[in-house]
């Protein structure tokens, strides 16, 4: 099992360059949908969605700090390339 140690977490995301994965989700009150790509050796995720309150639509993108990243490659172990040696 691989540690995802920063260094390994850098080289999981070079060797993943254009990875892309979707997340989906809808309550009540809220519909969010998140786009997730790796691009430049960065994960970077833009959110589209909006509330229940007037005028409350957006779309935005950021990147990810490192806990995001960490938690998104351990979500998606099976679909990335972990072949980092």
């Amino acid at each position: 099992m691989i540690r995802f140690t920063k260094e390994n977490i850098d080289k999981i995301l070079i060797a993943n360059e254009g990875f892309r994965d979707r997340t989906y989700y809808k309550s009540k009150n809220k519909e969010e949908e998140n786009l997730y790509t790796i691009i430049g050796g960065v994960l970077q995720k833009r959110s589209i969605g909006k509330t229940s309150f007037s005028d409350s639509r957006y779309d935005k993108t950021t990147v990810c700090d490192l806990e995001q990243t960490r938690r998104f490659i351990k979500n998606n172990v099976e679909k990335l390339n972990l072949n980092i040696h």
